[in-house]
C-alpha cells in the first residue's frame, strides 16, 4: 500500500512540475551575450510587444506546402539591428500585462489545447503605412528571413516536450531584401507536422532598441486601427 502511495505522489509531482514549468517564461534575451561572474547570459531585449491569440481549424490564412499557416502582421516603424520572435502554446495561467488579445482568445482563454509551434519571420515590400490594404498584402512579395521549430530556451509544453519556438534575426545590410528596414512584416505559424493547429498561444516580437510605434495584429483591419 505504501509503495502505491509513493508511486501516486511521484506521478502527481511530475505532472505538477511539468504544468508549472509550462506557465513560466523567462525574459526575452537578445543575441548579445554578457558574462556575469562564471555565467554567460543573453542581454534582455529593450522592447517587447506581445499578442495573445487562439488558433483553430478553419480560420487559417493560407495552406502552404500542405501545412495550414496563420499570420500575425507587424508594422516596424524604424530600422532595427535585430528582431526576436518567440511563441508558446498553450498560454495557460501566464499573465502578460497590456497584451492585446483576439476575440477568439477571450472566448477560449481557459482552453488546455496546445500545438507544436513552428514560426517564420517574413518581410514584405510594403514600406509605407498608406499602402497597407488586404489587396496590397495579397499581392506583396514576401521574403522569409528566419524560421524555427523547437527551442530549448522556451518553456516545455504540458506534454513535457520542448516544442515551443524562438528565433533571432540580425539585419543584413548587404542585402536590401533581408535588411530590417521600415515596413510591413508578418509572423507565420503552423505545426511542424502536417495537421490541425488548435490552441491558445502567446506571440512576442522584440528588439534591442526602443521602436516606438510598433503594431502587431492578427488582421490587416486591426493593424490599420493601431497605426
Amino acid at each position: 500500500m505504501k509503495t502505491k502511495i509513493l508511486v501516486l505522489l511521484s506521478i502527481f509531482a511530475l505532472v505538477f512540475s511539468v504544468d508549472s514549468q509550462a506557465q513560466k517564461l523567462k525574459k526575452f534575451g537578445s543575441s548579445v551575450e554578457k558574462k556575469i561572474g562564471p555565467k554567460t547570459i543573453k542581454v534582455p531585449y529593450t522592447d517587447v510587444v506581445s499578442y495573445l491569440g487562439y488558433a483553430a481549424p478553419g480560420n487559417e490564412d493560407e495552406v502552404k506546402d500542405g501545412k495550414k499557416f496563420y499570420y500575425i502582421y507587424l508594422w516596424v516603424p524604424a530600422v532595427a539591428p535585430e528582431l526576436g520572435v518567440r511563441m508558446m502554446s498553450p498560454v495557460g495561467k501566464l499573465k502578460i500585462k497590456g497584451a492585446p488579445m483576439s476575440k477568439a482568445y477571450e472566448e477560449n482563454a481557459s482552453s488546455e489545447e496546445f500545438f507544436d509551434t513552428y514560426i517564420t519571420l517574413e518581410r514584405s515590400d510594403i514600406i509605407s503605412k498608406d499602402k497597407i490594404s488586404d489587396e496590397a498584402v495579397k499581392a506583396a512579395n514576401w521574403t522569409t528571413l528566419e524560421r524555427n521549430d523547437d527551442s530549448s530556451e522556451m518553456p516545455k509544453q504540458p506534454s513535457g516536450s520542448s516544442y515551443n519556438s524562438l528565433l533571432r534575426y540580425k539585419s543584413q545590410t548587404g542585402d536590401p531584401l533581408k535588411a530590417l528596414t521600415v515596413g510591413l512584416y508578418r509572423i507565420g505559424f503552423t505545426t511542424f507536422k502536417t495537421g490541425e493547429v488548435k490552441g491558445t498561444f502567446l506571440a512576442q516580437v522584440a528588439a534591442p532598441i526602443k521602436l516606438p510605434g510598433v503594431v502587431m495584429a492578427k488582421t490587416i483591419e486591426d493593424l490599420k486601427k493601431g497605426l
